[in-house]
């Protein structure tokens, strides 16, 4: 199947209007956004996300910044999301990201670093779950799914039959539906 992450872009992107460059980034890689909103973190949500912080010295400041500014939830979905999620945003100190990343050409703090990603898929189902419920998640097809992935990653994801350029393209050892 395809795997799913789950994306925060944070307040410095939505102050600097960096939220469509961002979503564009992971659109033109070919991942499929199946499921996107606006809000306004509470902290009991925050704590739920960074409970695995709780104590730490920077949290207030931290909570306090997250806080600022509507933020935009993005959930993705593709072959090796989560990875490819992560590669593309870089490391967490901004200024240790390499040039290419979205925190390497956007940030330059540590802790204020433009985007958070989920790290598993353990993560991603839990942070998806603190601010989608199921029926926000949606299922649609993308014709060109089938131009982007091989039959077999295809079929790994769970994709039985597809149209190439208008014809039907069986894949191996599937019937017609």
């Amino acid at each position: 199947m395809a795997e799913k992450t789950f994306v925060i872009i944070k307040p410095d992107s939505m102050v600097r209007g960096l939220s469509g460059k961002i979503i564009t980034r992971f659109e033109n890689k070919g991942l499929k956004i199946v499921g996107l909103k606006m809000l306004k973190i509470k902290r009991k949500q925050l704590e739920e996300l960074y409970s695995h912080l709780i104590g730490r010295p920077f949290l207030e400041e931290y909570f306090h910044y997250m806080r600022k500014t509507p933020v935009i939830m993005v959930v993705l979905e593709g072959m090796n999301a989560i990875d490819i999620v992560r590669k593309m945003c870089g490391v967490t100190n901004c200024r240790e990201s390499d040039p290419s990343t979205i925190r390497g050409q956007y940030g330059m703090s540590g802790r204020m670093n433009v985007i958070h990603a989920a790290d598993s898929v353990a993560n991603a189902e839990r942070e998806m779950n603190i601010f989608f419920k199921p029926k926000e998640i949606h299922r649609y097809k993308v014709p060109l799914t089938q131009v982007m992935y091989s039959i077999e990653e295809m079929q790994t994801m769970g994709i039985q039959k597809k149209v190439l350029l208008g014809r039907p393209r069986k894949l191996p050892g599937k019937e017609d539906e």
